[in-house]
């Protein structure tokens, strides 16, 4: 269950800012960490775990938007933007599951440590490494083209009709 109001403002208004950073982020590291599997090694950790802060934030921030859905004006431009919010989940799990694997990959792979750990998964062999990069593409850019199109839509259900194009006058 997550909070409605945080300091008198709607939960979703302010969550919805860590999902708008840390999908693409995490959408980013994921594709880096693919790429070049030695900055996979340096980065360690940090990749699987800011997807999973991202993967977390996903239904807090949809469970706070479902609350805000009931105490706004309905609207076809609501519904759209919670339409589309439903579907990042499957795309944040993505991100942490690919970023997990390659960073579980990068561990057993690093230099110097020998078959102690098992049969290792090398990154550096050209269909094991291309079937990394292709599926990170794909899942990064699903990722950060949802989450646009997310952002979009609340952008348009919160501010259609509410402002003007022309400049208001100000009181002297």
């Amino acid at each position: 269950m997550s909070p409605s109001m945080v300091n008198g403002l709607p939960a979703h208004v302010l969550f919805v800012h860590i999902v708008v950073v840390l999908v693409p982020l995490s959408a980013l590291a994921l594709v880096v960490c693919a790429i070049w599997p030695h900055l996979a090694r340096r980065l360690g950790v940090l990749p699987p775990v800011l997807a999973l802060v991202a993967l977390v934030s996903v239904p807090l921030t949809t469970q706070a938007g479902e609350w805000l859905e009931k105490h706004v004006d309905r609207s076809s431009l609501v519904e759209r933007h919670a339409q589309l919010g439903d579907g990042l989940l499957p795309w944040a799990l993505g991100l942490f599951a690919l970023s997990s694997a390659l960073w579980w990959a990068a561990r057993r792979t690093a230099p110097g440590e020998g078959d102690t750990q098992g049969p290792a998964i090398r990154l550096t062999s050209a269909p094991i490494r291309a079937a990394a990069v292709v599926l990170s593409l794909v899942v990064a850019t699903g990722s950060v083209v949802d989450v646009y199109r997310i952002g979009d839509s609340g952008a348009k259900a919160a501010w259609h009709d509410a402002y003007s194009t022309t400049t208001q006058s100000q009181g002297n």
